[in-house]
């Protein structure tokens, strides 16, 4: 089961969130049969909008994540409630590219750089909050880490991973990391903070040697005492039912609704985020374009 952990210095100075997010990009690669690079791009955008999300501590509230930087990936998006469980989906999963010379998947080069990361928070009442900036590199981290800096002004450090054996292209590891700096810390705070992240190791080396999500936030807070604040457990999960949909139908002609079903005699509507078909008959469309008339 995946696992989410919020803690906080004792002193107050500095915040720091961890997941193992394996499972949950586990089934977002089987349900939209990603490619690699595909499954590293939207794996890192789902583990990072599961950490923020979770930062929303209201229960209606919900998280958008939405990058597009004209790679041939298209738009990756991610949506996440304040429990840390989230959904998403990619423009074109199929893409694939070849290695860096690293060996490591080229997300930049997918994703692109030519773009913008939008951020919707939603908090259930009231208008939405909306934050662009643009694209610093396509790796996700590095752009999530570019809108805090830039859009809240919130000193941060991002760390994602995602992990895809070369040889089945089958995920292995999957997490994420979000640091940031509070209001009061200390410039002594802050160069401590600097010197770990200096030698931290990528969030999927951390959970390969086996280190849990609590060793990852005490090795960023090396040098702190550190209380946990909460811990969740986190899941792709998708809210969408048969009576969302028909409420999307709703807001058509009545005209249209009639015509909606095939020669079969049904109407299909398959979810994007989890490929779930609902099926409408004729008889349930007509019933349906009644209603709305009516209105």
């Amino acid at each position: 089961m995946d696992r989410l952990i919020r803690c906080i210095t004792s002193n107050g100075a500095i915040m720091a969130s961890a997941v193992d997010s394996t499972v949950l990009v586990a089934t977002a690669q089987q349900v939209h049969n990603t490619s690699p690079v595909a499954t590293a791009a939207l794996g890192r955008l789902l583990t990072g909008a599961s950490i923020m999300g979770a930062m929303l501590k209201k229960e209606d509230a919900s998280l958008t994540l939405k990058i597009n930087g004209g790679g041939p990936l298209g738009s990756v998006v991610a949506i996440a409630d304040s429990h840390g469980n989230c959904r998403g989906w990619v423009e074109h999963p199929e893409v694939d590219l070849p290695l860096k010379p690293n060996g490591k998947l080229d997300v930049g080069a997918a994703v692109g750089q030519d773009g913008l990361l939008g951020v919707l928070r939603d908090f259930g009442s009231g208008q939405p909050y909306i934050g662009q900036v643009e694209i610093v590199s396509g790796e996700i981290a590095e752009d999530i880490t570019n809108y805090y800096a830039t859009s809240e002004q919130i000193p941060t450090v991002c760390a994602l991973g995602v992990l895809v054996d070369k040889a089945d292209h089958k995920l292995l590891l999957a997490g994420g990391m979000l640091v940031q700096v509070l209001p009061g810390a200390t410039d002594a705070d802050i160069t401590q903070l600097e010197q770990n992240v200096a030698v931290l190791e990528p969030v999927t080396t951390m959970l390969a040697k086996g280190m849990t999500i609590e060793d990852m936030c005490r090795t960023v807070l090396q040098g702190f005492e550190m209380e946990i604040l909460d811990e969740s457990p986190v899941a792709y999960a998708c809210n969408c039912s048969k009576e969302r949909v028909e409420n999307a139908l709703a807001t058509l002609r009545p005209e249209e609704i009639r015509t909606l079903a095939l020669e079969d005699g049904f109407m299909e509507a398959k979810c994007q985020y989890c490929n779930r078909a609902y099926r409408f008959s004729q008889e349930e469309l007509d019933k349906l374009a009644d209603s709305v008339a009516k209105k």
